[in-house]
């Protein structure tokens, strides 16, 4: 089943001899249940491109389709309800709220939409990102490594189509890093979650399934590496 599809996607910031082409026809698709890893160096347009997709920034250009809706065929209220239930985000900063413990901060998404959490599918995912001990903690007394899996309990918890995660270990250690990126990827195996991660670490991108390079906003696909 088709995820995300994008085509012809265009960024262009600037005119004249300020123009910047940050994205350049990237045309691509993703099905459910795939992680995928983009790779490239500073500059190369990545993290627009994962902003277009979120619907954070608009394309010049082209289409976003996601669950088969075109993203900014909608109006900019419906697009902002639409994403916040469809589309997950991790950040390489945590963004956690500091007066919130872990659960708290884990269904926040939920409460925007004035819904309530189910205990069990919370606890399910506490288990599967090995936060129930510190389900009660507050930020402020959890490891980088134990914030970022509450990001991603909070990213996942709304069930999303689609997780987009920028760069999610660059605050952390290698050490890590490897265990976010192992629960991450067992979070995403066992909800059937459709991944898109931004990293430069060649590493933690050889746990994709696919990967894609960008480079001067040009998409390239490298096959897949996964063993």
């Amino acid at each position: 089943m088709e995820i995300l599809k994008t085509e012809n996607v265009n960024k262009i910031y600037g005119r004249g001899e300020t123009e910047v082409k940050a994205l350049r026809n990237v045309s691509f698709s993703m099905q459910k249940g795939e992680f995928a890893a983009v790779v490239g160096e500073s500059g190369s347009g990545k993290s627009t491109l994962l902003n277009c997709i979120g619907g954070l920034d608009t394309p010049t250009e082209g289409k976003v389709f996601l669950n088969g809706e075109d993203l900014f065929g909608m109006k900019e209220n419906n697009r902002t309800v639409f994403r916040r239930r469809n589309i997950g985000f991790i950040f390489q900063s945590f963004h956690l709220i500091a007066e919130l413990n872990v659960e708290q901060n884990i269904i926040f998404p939920l409460l925007l939409d004035h819904e309530k959490p189910d205990p069990t599918q919370l606890g399910e995912l506490l288990e599967v990102l090995h936060l129930q001990e510190r389900r009660k903690h507050l930020p402020g007394q959890l490891s980088g490594g134990q914030q970022q899996r509450v990001a991603i309990g909070r990213a996942l918890i709304t069930r999303p189509a689609l997780v987009l995660a920028d760069e999610p270990t660059g605050n952390l250690d290698s050490k890590n890093s490897q265990d976010v990126m192992e629960l991450l990827f067992r979070a995403a195996r066992h909800y059937q979650q459709t991944v898109l991660m931004i990293t430069h670490n060649q590493n933690l991108a050889a746990l994709a399934d696919r990967v894609l390079r960008i480079a001067d906003g040009a998409l390239t696909e490298l096959g897949g590496m996964r063993k």
